[in-house]
């Protein structure tokens, strides 16, 4: 039982309240949260039968956690930072275990990796652009970006006369789409 000073920092929510709040959540949207487990379960046949190999440590595995669980309850910005965040470490990660490559400086930019990657071959061109993509659809989430700016979440919104959760749904499905693309490349892919 909390002592009287800490019962002061609770919340006066009863456990039932918060409970018939969290069911609530749970309920609204739930056919899209169905339908979105089943997109993320379709686009993950692609990855290897045994598995993935994850380089990037647990800040590479939380991201692919938590992006997997924001894309299906429908936090869709979420989505789209950790898949950005997901592809910076899982390369440069990459980058960095190859004993034969160039050292890989401690803090790289994404642009710089994807440019190593494509050199290398272990991306094409065309992998490097969508990740340009996919880093494009982060920035202005992350960074500000004032209304006049034709990447600004409003005014992309006006410009198209489509709501911003279209917007936002179409980023989060190219994101996932990305990272589960990524994940699915022969260098990660472990099984058939």
């Amino acid at each position: 039982m909390p002592t009287e000073s800490q019962a002061s920092l609770l919340s006066s929510l009863r456990d039932t309240d918060v409970f018939r709040i969290l069911l609530a959540d749970l309920h609204d949207d739930v056919g899209g949260k169905v339908a979105r487990f089943h997109q993320l379960t379709d686009l993950s046949a692609t990855l290897g039968s045994s598995g993935t190999m994850l380089p990037g440590g647990e800040t590479a595995f939380a991201a692919w956690t938590e992006a997997r669980s924001s894309f299906v309850h429908g936090n869709y910005v979420a989505t789209v930072l950790l898949c950005q965040g997901l592809a910076e470490h899982v390369l440069a990660a990459h980058l960095a275990l190859d004993i034969f490559g160039d050292e890989v400086p401690p803090h790289i930019k994404f642009d710089k990796t994807l440019k190593r990657c494509v050199e290398k071959g272990e991306l094409t061109q065309a992998d490097s652009d969508d990740f340009k993509r996919l880093m494009s659809l982060r920035n202005p989430l992350s960074h500000y970006r004032d209304i006049n700016d034709p990447t600004n979440l409003s005014r992309r919104t006006m410009d198209s006369q489509v709501p911003a959760a279209v917007h936002l749904l179409n980023d989060a499905t190219f994101a996932i789409s990305m990272a589960i693309r990524l994940l699915s490349m022969p260098a990660f892919k472990l099984g058939d």
